[in-house]
């Protein structure tokens, strides 16, 4: 059996909070905590470590977009926003704050559970992107750093390519070290000696 989710519902009319508790409970197995004022908004959503966020606002601010990014909440677990209408540009800042899921004319008790399951399966879709697009980075700095170093070893030692790179691969199995962290060390005496 799955554990139950952690949810946290920012709605500030208690009727209507209660209203979405009890459609989540229905929904799902979950333990839900309600926040009924916006301000400080960071630091209540972090009190709670919950696993989603549903924020239910009629007319978001730009504060409230601000306390979502500063909590960074939405790039730790799911957030979804319903609105009431369009709120003129709000939507971009909602997605560039990483709400997963923005819907407007608000949170009925029937749209929860699909809402809900569409917010996680995006910031799982969205987290899994920036998982391999950070190691795409982290693989092209290292093997910058590893042609660095083969230029070195070129150069000081009058090796060709793959010579040079024999000689890091050699080294790297020798301390028992990565190629990149070999190529780096190699990179930063170099630049010490200068």
């Amino acid at each position: 059996m799955a554990e139950a989710l952690t949810i946290v519902v920012v709605e500030e009319d208690r009727d209507r909070a209660m209203a979405i508790v009890d459609a989540l409970k229905d929904a799902s197995d979950c333990d839900v905590f309600v926040i009924g004022n916006s301000s400080g908004l960071a630091r209540k959503i972090a009190a709670h470590r919950p696993d989603v966020v549903l924020i239910d606002i009629d007319n978001p601010t730009r504060d409230v977009m601000e306390e979502l990014t500063l909590a960074s909440g939405p790039l730790e677990r799911p957030v979804a926003m319903f609105v009431s209408g369009a709120a003129g540009g709000l939507a971009q800042a909602a997605i560039e704050a990483g709400v997963s899921a923005y819907v407007v004319d608000g949170l009925s008790p029937g749209r929860i559970k699909p809402v809900l399951d569409t917010a996680i399966a995006r910031f799982g879709v969205l987290r899994q992107m920036r998982s391999e697009l950070a190691e795409t980075r982290r693989a092209l700095e290292e093997r910058k750093v590893i042609d660095r170093a083969k230029g070195l070893l070129m150069k000081a030692k009058g090796l060709d390519e793959s010579a040079a790179y024999a000689l890091l691969r050699k080294t790297a199995m020798d301390q028992g070290r990565r190629v990149a962290d070999v190529a780096e060390a190699l990179v930063t005496a170099a630049g010490l000696l200068g």
